[in-house]
């Protein structure tokens, strides 16, 4: 009797939570190695249809680098990155876009399969507007974001159904370019007005050091521009910070960076008094 009692206290505990964000858009950027793990995967988006269940309004944009890596090597071909960015040439291209195919479709599968309502957008069918990314060193078709196309995005929403956007561009050259995920979702989340912004990784969130103690639990934008130019943020956090200041900076609200291998690790940071991520505010 008692678990069932401390069942329905969280789902109490939830209540307020769910009250002050029914309706309000989440946008979620979920990529890296957690997205090619299958468990892993099958809690985040076990979170997501829950989300969207209660009335929040989530929206989900993917990655796929480790995917598109792999598939990579398969084929003999070296990947090349600068500043993190992978140099994308004609070839490096198709496989990108076949990867992010791939995963989007496999993605909206799985949310179905989970009673949930979901659709795949295609950044390169004119979902995302960009051009080739202005960069010191040639990368080849990778782009930078010009525009989002919100009003089919909010759509979706307003019809209830889960949209899950890749992140590829279209330019008004005809050319499709490759766009980075983090940069994506904070365009999106902006675009849109959301609520949260909402980055899922492999790591706890933010840390001074590799102590457990650490662990940073909330922070201000230029808190976090401190951290980073103190070299106490570093190489693959920085654009998650940065995307999570640009979405600050375009009117969302709060950004949280949370490790997805956290069992229901969305709703606990959503739904509950202490939450288990960084959290970054203005």
């Amino acid at each position: 009797m008692q678990d069932i009692i401390k069942k329905a206290d969280v789902l109490i505990e939830a209540l307020p939570y769910i009250h002050a964000f029914r309706k309000k858009i989440i946008v979620i950027k979920y990529g890296g190695s957690i997205l090619s793990d299958e468990n892993i995967r099958h809690g985040v988006l076990e979170d997501i249809v829950f989300l969207s269940l209660v009335g929040l309004k989530p929206v989900l944009v993917h990655g796929g680098g480790m995917n598109i890596t792999e598939r990579m090597k398969t084929t003999g071909k070296k990947a090349e990155f600068i500043d993190g960015i992978r140099v994308t040439d004609e070839e490096t291209l198709k496989i990108v876009g076949e990867e992010l195919e791939s995963l989007n479709q496999t993605i909206v599968r799985e949310i179905k399969d989970l009673k949930g309502h979901a659709t795949g957008l295609k950044g390169e069918q004119g979902i995302i507007e960009a051009r080739k990314k202005r960069s010191k060193r040639d990368l080849g078709y990778v782009g930078e974001i010009v525009n989002v196309d919100k009003n089919t995005i909010a759509g979706q929403l307003k019809k209830e159904i889960i949209p899950v956007v890749s992140p590829m561009g279209l330019g008004k050259d005809k050319h499709t370019y490759n766009i980075n995920a983090d940069e994506t979702a904070s365009r999106v989340a902006v675009a849109l007005a959301a609520e949260k912004f909402v980055l899922l990784t492999n790591v706890k969130g933010v840390m001074r050091h590799t102590e457990e103690d650490s662990f940073i639990s909330a922070l201000n934008s230029k808190e976090a521009r401190h951290l980073i130019k103190e070299r106490i943020i570093q190489e693959g956090m920085i654009p998650k910070i940065e995307a999570c200041i640009h979405a600050l900076e375009g009117g969302v609200k709060k950004t949280h960076i949370i490790n997805a291998r956290t069992p229901h690790a969305l709703l606990l940071e959503i739904f509950t008094d202490k939450g288990i991520g960084t959290e970054i505010v203005r």
